[in-house]
Parts: structure tokens; C-alpha cells; sequence
């Protein structure tokens, strides 16, 4: 089933993504953004950091990056759809039962 754009937007603009990825990565302050160690490498320094005011995520040890449903496919290995889900369920946001018609 397909997940409107409108629908997608309005599930990311109400995420939180500090707080989702805080979950995962024990993160810090640093000025406007947080950082802390990148999951997705062995990396022993932070490298990794979250910018709220972007919605975004960046390692710059590794060079993996994106925004919270990239993060959550990666960490979780799951499909967009389903981080979409997920992110929706966590933040009681209801999504379409059945594919809507073009009308």
C-alpha cells in the first residue's frame, strides 16, 4: 500500500528525531546539534550528529546520513514503509487501511 506524500510529511515534521535516535545513540549537546558514536561503524569517537533544526543525521566517520527514516531503515533493517509505520505508531499519528482511489 502507498503512503501519501502529505501523510510521509506530516509523520516527519511531528517526529521527534533527537528523541527517536537518542533510543539508539547515547547523544550529547554540541551547540545547536547533538553528537555522539555512530552505530553503524566501530567507530570510538563521536563522529555521529543530529541536527534537530535540519531533521537530519550525519556520521562523519563513516559517512552515513539522512533523515529519521534512513536512520531507522539502517539501525533496523527494515523497509521505508515500515520505518514509516513505526515512526507513526510511536507518534499516534493513523495511517490509511486501504489503497485511496485517485478520486
Amino acid at each position: 500500500m502507498r503512503i501519501p506524500e502529505t501523510k510521509i510529511a506530516e509523520i516527519a515534521s511531528a517526529a521527534d528525531i533527537v528523541n527517536v535516535i537518542s533510543n539508539y545513540v547515547d547523544l550529547k549537546k554540541a551547540g545547536k546539534d547533538y553528537r555522539g558514536v555512530c552505530p553503524f561503524h566501530g567507530d570510538k569517537d563521536p563522529s555521529f550528529y543530529v541536527s534537530p533544526s535540519k531533521n537530519i543525521f550525519h556520521c562523519f566517520g563513516c559517512g552515513a546520513g539522512g533523515n529519521l527514516f534512513n536512520f531507522l531503515m539502517r539501525a533496523n533493517q527494515i523497509t521505508f514503509h515500515e520505518a514509516v509505520r513505526e515512526v507513526a505508531r510511536t507518534y499516534g499519528i493513523i495511517l490509511p487501511e486501504r489503497e485511496l482511489s485517485p478520486e
